[in-house]
């Protein structure tokens, strides 16, 4: 595929993860050719902008390495999924909106350097950090102890998995435990923690003598949740924020179960990157100037919040 049909796809898929209410035809495959919205709509952003009045922080700025201060860029992998952690309320053409992208302004701003955002598919941001491609990656990255072999991260909130089904099915209240599922067909994103969680536990149906779960992987959420509306998947693996705010949305058609296991978030960087320590330190400014609660409050994930920012903790238990 050339690059304009490639960053065509890309582009097209960005704007259907976007979208609550996804009354879709065709494939579900998780590619994202053959997949079209009807009468589907994506939700208007919050009006509030808590990041208008932060200024720079010469202290924190000064904690950058001297050629990224020359610079004033940094290179972002962004990956644009859907609300509230980062979509596109207004089409792919338009900026994207979301708690992800607000916080992300928020610290470039405190650092005094412009970003330079660069979609890219979620499981591609991790490798091409790496490789040198970006600087620091967003996505609603969570820290597991596996990533952190390959990866730094500076946590920025709380948030984690969670389960979700569709609306009136009542055979699953919560799940608490993956034995819950034997025999159930879940769908979940690539190359996620939740993918990951699945594939590694898939045997505790067989030990529990019961009818394994099956794990359908797609490419983008909104293939996922058109696979759940049309019955060839029970249940849907996700983000605690996106799948609690997705059931809030009326035409969205879903239930949350709850939390299953929460786990830090944060901007990820190739392992031993020098930009940590600032980017530890914007974080917990904007923290102590009241912004980065603002920027929750306007997103709904208050509850999410964390206290300091860190830098690579272990994962949660």
């Amino acid at each position: 595929m050339n690059l304009p049909a490639l960053r065509g796809r890309l582009r097209g898929a960005a704007v259907l993860a976007a979208l609550p209410l996804l009354a879709l035809t065709a494939c579900g495959s998780g590619d994202t050719g053959g997949t079209a919205a009807v009468g589907a709509q994506a939700s208007p952003a919050p009006t509030a902008d808590p990041v208008a009045s932060v200024r720079k922080s010469d202290a924190v700025a000064a904690l950058l390495p001297a050629d990224v201060r020359r610079a004033g860029t940094l290179r972002v992998g962004s990956s644009i999924g859907f609300p509230p952690g980062a979509y596109y309320p207004n089409g792919p053409d338009k900026a994207p909106a979301g708690q992800d992208i607000d916080l992300a302004d928020a610290v470039a701003k405190v650092l005094g350097v412009k970003l330079q955002r660069q979609d890219a598919s979620f499981e591609t941001i991790l490798p091409a950090l790496g490789s040198g491609k970006y600087d620091v990656g967003t996505g609603n990255f969570g820290v597991t102890t596996e990533r952190l072999k390959t990866i730094d991260f500076v946590t920025y909130i709380n948030d984690g998995q969670g389960f979700a089904v569709k609306k009136g099915n009542t055979a699953l209240k919560k799940v608490t435990d993956l034995t819950q599922l034997c025999g159930l067909t879940v769908g979940t994103g690539a190359g996620t923690t939740f993918e990951t969680t699945l594939t590694e536990q898939k045997g505790v149906c067989a030990k529990a003598g019961k009818k394994p779960y099956d794990v359908k992987v797609y490419s983008e959420n909104a293939a996922t949740l058109t696979a759940l509306q049309q019955g060839r998947i029970d249940v849907i693996m996700s983000t605690i924020n996106g799948l609690r705010y997705q059931a809030s949305q009326p035409a969205a058609q879903t239930t949350f179960l709850g939390e299953y296991h929460r786990l830090d978030v944060g901007f990820a960087f190739k392992k031993g990157s020098p930009l940590t320590k600032a980017f530890r330190a914007a974080v917990n400014e904007l923290i102590k100037d009241g912004t980065y609660a603002r920027i929750l409050q306007k997103w709904g994930t208050s509850a999410s919040a964390i206290e300091t920012s860190r830098i690579n903790p272990p994962e949660h238990a």
